[in-house]
């Protein structure tokens, strides 16, 4: 069976080629695109393998801020379901997994702030 392919925008460390071969075993190729109405915030990353992996310990995090002359600039991949899932392992409680539509069209999975943390 053949895994179908998803969009997954990423504008912080999923971006990185170390954190792409250990979270789905390649390097990912992807298109740049912007998430309109959102603005970036540092968040500092408590998660001990996170931290190892990204050499990070503060992520930015995109925040809802509803005004349509804020973007948040990344890369839209194309990955599996399966490679979905495994980027939810990667992700820390901070965030939650939405789908927006990019200024390009582009409907994308995205992680924002996760208002219940």
């Amino acid at each position: 069976m053949i895994d179908k392919m998803v969009s997954l925008f990423s504008y912080g460390t999923l971006q990185n080629p170390t954190v792409q071969l250990e979270t789905f075993g390649r390097v990912l190729e992807g298109q740049k695109d912007q998430l309109p109405g959102y603005k970036l915030e540092m968040i500092e990353i408590c998660d001990c393998d996170v931290v190892d992996l990204s050499g990070d310990t503060h992520h930015p995090v995109a925040i809802k801020t509803n005004n349509k002359n804020d973007k948040v600039s990344g890369v839209v991949f194309k990955i599996s379901n399966q490679e979905l899932m495994q980027s939810d392992r990667y992700e820390v409680d901070a965030y939650k997994r939405v789908e927006r539509t990019m200024t390009s069209g582009q409907k994308a999975w995205v992680y924002v702030q996760n208002n219940r943390t």
